[in-house]
């Protein structure tokens, strides 16, 4: 059995490290936002069970597409 985080925290940590890293590409290396990017990819990777951003944005994707998938009622 695949344990999976709630897709409403999955929405929220993609959006965060996504924000977070386009504001570190044009903050020219601001600590602060490193920081807390590093920790917003540290949690999306202990909930999809990744060591990387891309990968773990990947993943997290996935899951909130499946998840929108079981929510759809079949139409027949």
């Amino acid at each position: 059995m695949t344990v999976m985080a709630h897709p409403s925290l999955l929405r929220e940590l993609v959006e965060r490290c996504e924000t977070l890293r386009r504001h570190a590409a044009v903050s020219g290396g601001n600590p602060e936002v490193a920081r807390r990017l590093e920790d917003a990819t540290h949690t999306l990777c202990v909930v999809t069970g990744t060591r990387q951003l891309d990968a773990a944005l990947s993943v997290a994707r996935r899951q909130l597409a499946d998840a929108k998938t079981r929510q759809q009622p079949c139409h027949r």
